[in-house]
């Protein structure tokens, strides 16, 4: 046999991963195996693998004579949309996917050489866990990979895809990085699984009501997005890459849309209701003006109340922000906040500017945001904010009530251009409120109190629920027809292109975690 014959077959024997019936069992459970999801990530024919001859060196119980096909993980680099791309896939087919000593290596490399040369990093993780037979070493991995992902945060993307099992302290990476994918019915997530929660607390869970895709995507927040099976979860993969710039140093790719930057949007005049405490869709108000109506939408089934998405003006990356009235009637709330002030900062450390659309009537009140911590999470939008250099655009369509009117970046925190339409009512409170308080002797020394308190709430409309008096003030830039919304979005972007904002030099800040 040739030199070379040998090296095709060992190469080929590594590339079978656990053979013929490991990968027939994968396929059985409808998952793709770890090559053949890298095969879809990547540009046909552009994925370059690493360390395909590694092997691990454990001699304890019976992995002497064990062997592990690449490590249980393939390892390398490609194009994505001709852009460079590093990936890892778990091959669940050797060992489960375990992770030991030379499995965490390979990763490490890759994590390594995407950081060198500003690429971001896909890991596609399919795994048991630790390995158990390599103890200590195995965790020093995962350490590793934890510290790689901490110190990789907001220089280079890092996204994670769970498409099978993560357990244990596996969990912690994919939850350092930017955004997790889960796919339904065949992921989970979990620290500890449903037998260690039974024997302790002596719950009974599914794995699938413990840490499945549903679970992570509507109740936890841990994820961010859920495919129906592997081939939609990369395609999605491939989409969320597309509006990300490759590091912290360059700017998102500019796409051309062939979205006229002057079309007008005639239905944006009758859009709001005449009744202010009609809820409305306002993923309506927002395909209408981004560029052909698409959205690459973040967190969409977790905290539904607010709308975090990324879209295109004029071909350019923009983050979105906005309330939904259609849920809690667009109030902010603890899960809100969080979600909008993770979402605020990912913007800002991969220069994407931030259009903010506003209507909303507070933070949600109850005993059960109070205690939970409203006060520090809602705060953590308003450091995100302010802290936040790349351009800000706010939009005010309907209410922009007290503190939430703040925490949605109004002037104050930073907005450097702030429209509002004619419907919005920028006020401390909403005008019954007000009211109440405000005329509160007038209305009880009234012959009528019910007809003198309707009289008072509509002066309070009159004064202070329209834009005009924040817009005297210069709180409000301009007072805009809806119908040009877009132009006027676009132009902002245009005339905030070359933006530059530095911040006090420090270590870093300490946001109210």
């Amino acid at each position: 046999m040739s030199k070379i014959e040998e090296l095709r077959q060992r190469r080929e024997k590594i590339q079978q991963g656990g053979g013929a019936k490991r990968i027939e069992a994968q396929h059985a459970k409808g998952k793709l195996t770890a090559r053949e999801r890298l095969n879809l990530l990547f540009d046909p024919g552009t994925f370059v693998e690493l360390d395909a001859f590694v092997v691990h060196r454990c001699s304890n119980f019976d992995m002497a004579g064990t062997e592990a096909p690449g490590e249980g993980v393939v390892t390398g680099y490609g194009m994505v949309d001709d852009r460079l791309v590093y990936a890892f896939a778990q091959d669940f087919t050797v060992l489960g996917g375990s992770l030991g000593e030379y499995h965490a290596e390979k990763i490490v490399k890759v994590q390594d050489n995407a950081l060198k040369v500003g690429a971001p990093v896909v890991g596609l993780n399919d795994s048991g866990g630790a390995r158990i037979q390599e103890g200590v070493n195995a965790l020093s991995g995962f350490g590793k990979i934890f510290y790689r992902n901490t110190i990789s945060s907001g220089v280079i993307p890092q996204i994670s895809a769970i498409m099978g099992p993560c357990a244990g302290g596996a969990v912690y990476s994919p939850a350092i990085t930017d955004f997790v994918f889960m796919v339904d019915k065949t992921s989970q997530m979990f620290i500890t699984g449903p037998q260690v929660i039974k024997t302790v607390t002596g719950e009974e869970v599914s794995a699938e009501e413990l840490g499945g895709a549903l679970t992570h995507n509507t109740v936890s927040g841990v994820a961010h997005f859920m495919a129906g099976n592997d081939e939609e979860c990369i395609a999605a993969i491939r989409n969320l890459l597309s509006y990300l710039p490759s590091n912290n140093m360059e700017l998102p790719p500019v796409y051309g849309t062939g979205d006229d930057i002057n079309r007008l949007i005639p239905e944006l005049d009758e859009f709001m209701p005449d009744n202010p405490n009609k809820p409305y869709d306002v993923y309506d108000v927002i395909r209408k003006l981004v560029d052909n109506g698409e959205i690459c939408d973040v967190a969409t089934y977790y905290a539904k109340n607010i709308v975090t998405c990324f879209a295109r003006f004029n071909g350019q990356t923009v983050g979105i922000i906005a309330n939904q009235p259609k849920f809690l009637a667009g109030c902010l709330d603890i899960d809100a906040s969080d979600k909008a002030a993770r979402f605020i900062r990912r913007c800002d450390a991969f220069n994407i500017p931030i259009l903010n659309i506003v209507d909303v009537p507070g933070f949600l009140p109850g005993t059960g945001q109070e205690y939970g911590g409203i006060i520090r999470h809602g705060a953590k939008m308003l450091y995100a904010y302010s802290e936040a250099t790349v351009p800000k655009v706010t939009l005010i369509t309907r209410k922009a009530y007290g503190g939430a009117y703040i925490g949605m970046c109004n002037k104050e925190l930073g907005a450097d251009m702030v429209f509002a339409w004619p419907s919005s009512e920028i006020a401390v409170m909403g005008p019954e409120g007000a009211a109440n308080i405000v005329f509160k002797n007038d209305i009880a020394e009234a012959a009528d109190p019910v007809a003198k308190r309707q009289e008072k709430i509509q002066e309070y409309k009159d004064q202070f629920s329209n834009p005009y008096k924040a817009a005297e003030l210069g709180y409000v830039d301009d007072v805009i027809e809806p119908s040009t919304s877009r132009q006027r979005i676009i132009s902002a972007f245009d005339m905030l292109a070359s933006k530059r904002q530095s911040l006090p030099a420090k270590k870093h800040g300490n946001i109210p975690l």
